[in-house]
């Protein structure tokens, strides 16, 4: 089979799992998850061929794989849409199929297969368990299965439909369209439990969010139609010509030119998609969702798309840039919110004892890393940061998901009702739980930037390297102190969770979770580790050069120039030493001895501040006073009252009445008095009277009617003559 080929059908098996589960398995959860991880399987293994021939070709940057389709006739020509596997497609392809594989299979195990039916399990709610008796004669409550476990799959099946038709896209339409279904998918599956009222309000609250950012986009790429004709990547981002035409036509907005206008509407889209800084409120909501879910959009498709699409249309955003030159306006946008982001939710993610949340948080402030490092640049570390991030993320909620269902377990032994997601409930779970346990440990380690031997610290090091190396300091330094709280919540969620003693029964009754959601769990921390392989420095001291810095050289060529690296410099790999140890020794120190019931001793240092944390900075409040709030004051008093029920019923009302007014007129006018009275009635009398006049002469006596007959016979003979026969 061509390449081209393969391409075309990825996507397609999971939308069809999809329709199957829906329109004729959806009764058996057994046929439906066999098809949906069947599907994900065929798509892993497509991804993987394309992957390993693309990167076995040579100058696939300049000579990508294409495969373009006629589809909608405009003119005098035709708006192709098509397929394209380069650099960078590559590599998304890759880490999207890995996570999304190990996410299908987890979820056979986190949605309790093969557990009984729940006592009083309804569709919309959680399980909350199932009474069983065993062999002499005791009860026990033990975990139920997902009432609604084929709708589930058959959701994230359509989720991954989604984002392989955005990856493999050679243009923004059908990118958008990808785009679009994954907006869709987070919408069902973050209200998936929608008999929950937060769950309900989480769904809507993400939905309307990221449609912020959609708005934004489309104006974007109908801009960019109107400018360029086309929507192809190759058509615009790799031509130099029309770049550079785009580059110096002024947009008439704030000085900007085209490009930077159009990158910056597209990049709006990302804000939202990505959940940055101001429409990030919806992300840490998202955890309304099974736990796969979070996985879904933290790490294999919804948020990860935001910064992709960031990442594919950077030649537009820095377009006019020369190398070593000023910063592009859009670029600098670009750069404050991604920075700002990763240390706003850093700042934030201390404060939560959610373990979800936390990790919520931790995701915003990481895509804020990877938009940073676009904003000064660094093209090559962002996408490098992006795939990385997306094995250690994907790691971290999955073992969050199985931290939370063994607690769970120990919540339905012991029939205390605790919060199984409040880490200050948890502790001593690496005895209960050690596959989960080391699993995490290597994800935490990861997200923190363990040096040397993680991912997380290849990636993160790069970013700070080109900062630094490039003169960018207020972003070198607030990404610093971002890396520095990352891994002392990082830490801090360790400690609470897994270290110590457990602290309350439930924790001290958990256990390790089943083999489908372990096996997920070490091969993401596999990639967790090998992941940063592919990207070490070649002048890096010691292990620099023993493997080749392939990642910069394949994801580079992307470009039309290939970015050349920042030379090797002491001082990044210091900070992000210090960083990295210090905030995880900082976390395990403040943590290492709490004790059931103690408070936060954070709480206790930071004082007031520590509320204003807590509460996201008060940015819920704050939009829902200057948008929510408005909104329904607009909705009720101007749509509703005056314009719905003063003007439009109104103006109805008095329309009624006006044909009421006319409508007696022609009753008591012309109905009564014409039509029936002279038309009607009249004609009717008219008859009755002629009648009553004839009846005299009605008498029921022949010869009276023979008279009668020969009087008129004679009458009618004497006219004929008369008037006939006699001439004048």
């Amino acid at each position: 089979m061509t390449t081209e080929t393969l391409i075309w059908l990825i996507p397609l098996p999971p939308i069809l799992a999809f329709f199957l589960i829906v329109l004729f398995t959806n009764r058996s959860k057994a046929l439906s998850h066999t098809i949906a991880i069947g599907a994900a399987l065929l798509s892993w293994a497509g991804s993987m061929v394309v992957f390993w021939r693309a990167i076995n070709t040579p100058e696939l940057g300049k000579n990508p794989i294409l495969s373009p389709y006629k589809w909608l006739p405009i003119g005098d020509g035709w708006f192709n849409i098509g397929v394209q596997i380069d650099p960078l497609s590559a590599v998304t392809l890759f880490f999207v199929a890995w996570t999304i594989l190990m996410i299908f299979i987890y979820s056979v195990g986190y949605q309790n297969y093969g557990q009984p039916e729940g006592d009083h399990d309804r569709p919309g709610l959680p399980p909350h368990g199932a009474t069983v008796t065993d062999a002499s004669g005791h009860h026990h409550q033990v975990p139920s299965v997902e009432p609604m476990y084929s709708r589930f799959f058959a959701f994230i099946g359509l989720f991954a439909f989604g984002m392989y038709t955005l990856v493999v896209s050679d243009n923004l339409l059908t990118l958008f369209v990808g785009w679009e279904i994954m907006g869709l998918c987070s919408y069902l599956l973050i209200g998936f439990w929608y008999g929950k009222p937060s769950a309900r309000v989480a769904m809507i609250k993400a939905f309307m969010t990221t449609r912020v950012g959609d708005v934004f986009m489309l104006l974007g790429i109908a801009y960019l139609y109107a400018q360029t004709g086309t929507l192809n990547y190759r058509a615009i981002l790799y031509n130099e010509e029309t770049l550079h035409t785009l580059a110096s036509t002024p947009s008439g907005f704030l000085g900007m030119s085209t490009a930077g206008l159009i990158g910056l509407l597209l990049f709006i889209g990302a804000v939202g998609k990505s959940a940055q800084w101001p429409l990030h409120v919806w992300l840490p909501d998202a955890m309304e969702g099974p736990t796969p879910v979070s996985a879904m959009i933290h790490a294999a498709t919804m948020v990860s798309a935001g910064v992709y699409m960031s990442i594919r249309v950077f030649p537009l955003l820095s377009a006019g840039m020369h190398e070593g030159g000023q910063l592009t306006s859009a670029m600098m946008v670009m750069a404050f919110i991604g920075a700002f982001t990763a240390l706003f939710s850093a700042t934030i993610a201390v404060a939560q004892n959610d373990i979800k949340r936390v990790l919520a948080y931790s995701t915003i402030s990481q895509l804020g890393y990877m938009i940073a490092a676009l904003g000064i640049g660094a093209y090559v570390a962002a996408a490098f940061h992006l795939i990385t991030h997306a094995f250690f993320k994907a790691l971290l909620f999955l073992g969050s998901g199985s931290v939370i269902h063994g607690m769970e377990h120990g919540v339905l032994h012991t029939g205390d009702h605790i919060d199984p997601q409040d880490m200050f409930n948890m502790g001593g779970l690496r005895k209960k739980m050690p596959l989960t346990f080391w699993t995490f440990l290597i994800g935490g380690f990861a997200l923190s930037g363990f040096p040397l031997i993680t991912a997380g610290f290849w990636s993160k090091d790069e970013i700070l390297a080109d900062a630094f190396g490039h003169g960018h300091w207020a972003v070198f330094i607030t990404l610093a102190v971002a890396a520095l709280l990352t891994a002392f919540y990082t830490m801090r969620q360790i400690t609470l969770t897994f270290l110590g003693e457990p602290r309350t029964k439930a924790a001290h009754h958990a256990q390790e979770t089943t083999w489908t959601m372990t096996l997920s769990l070490v091969v993401l921390a596999f990639f967790a580790i090998t992941a940063g392989w592919a990207g070490i420095p070649e002048h890096f001291p010691v292990i620099g050069g023993l493997v080749p810095n392939w990642f910069h050289e394949f994801v580079g060529s992307t470009l039309l120039e290939h970015p050349e690296g920042v030379e090797f410099s002491i001082w990044p790999l210091l900070t992000s030493l210090v960083v990295a140890l210090g905030g995880l020794a900082l976390g395990w120190y403040v943590y290492r001895d709490i004790r059931a019931e103690a408070p936060d001793p954070v709480e206790k240092a930071l004082g007031p501040v520590h509320k204003v944390l807590k509460n996201k900075y008060y940015f819920d409040e704050l939009y829902d006073f200057l948008f929510i709030k408005p909104a329904f004051w607009f909705a009720e008093t101007f749509t509703s009252a005056w314009m719905d029920r003063g003007v439009i019923d109104g103006f109805l009302h008095r329309v009624a009445q006006a044909v009421g007014i006319l409508g007696n007129f022609l009753r008591n006018k012309i109905d009564k008095r014409i039509i029936n009275e002279w038309f009607g009635d009249g004609i009717g009398n008219s008859i009755r009277q002629v009648g009553q006049d004839l009846r005299p002469i009605q008498t029921g006596k022949i010869q009276q009617y023979m008279m009668f007959g020969l009087s008129v016979l004679a009458f009618s003979a004497l006219f004929f003559y008369f008037f006939v026969m006699r001439p004048f």
